[in-house]
């Protein structure tokens, strides 16, 4: 009976698997970090402090997409769009320091939280988005 010299061994080495996982790895995390999303920025409320001094102007949309406005604690009235830069202008002019809360109703398309946005951005106003309707007093 004749033997074999050369054995065949029935392990199998991951090494090379181990190798290539480490290197896909690498690349995926270098490119990730080169990828920046386009973001609005938005200055969020701190926790801090419970009240701001800062004087606050409203700008609300409901449902229907109509737009209502208050300054301090005024009450809301109803705006047109169109009049809505000029009004925020006004509102600036009395208070340098004041900034922007924006409510909308969930169903509002982003479409015109983005146009109330850019408004702000260019006339460099404060911005805090919220997500629920103040209550009415």
């Amino acid at each position: 009976m004749l033997k074999r010299k050369n054995k065949i061994s029935p392990q199998f080495s991951m090494s090379s698997m181990t190798d290539i996982i480490f290197l896909l790895l690498i690349f995926f995390m270098i490119t990730s970090t080169m990828v920046s999303p386009n973001a609005i920025k938005v200055l969020l409320p701190q926790s801090s402090q419970q009240t701001s001094a800062k004087p606050l102007t409203r700008v609300i949309i409901d449902r229907d997409l109509n737009y209502y406005t208050a300054f301090g604690n005024e009450d809301e009235m109803p705006i047109l769009f169109e009049e809505l830069t000029d009004f925020l202008i006004d509102c600036s002019q009395k208070e340098p320091d004041m900034y922007v809360a924006l409510y909308a109703d969930e169903s509002v398309p982003y479409k015109e939280i983005v146009k109330v946005l850019n408004i702000a951005n260019e006339n460099q106003f404060k911005v805090v988005l919220a997500t629920r309707r103040p209550d009415r007093k």
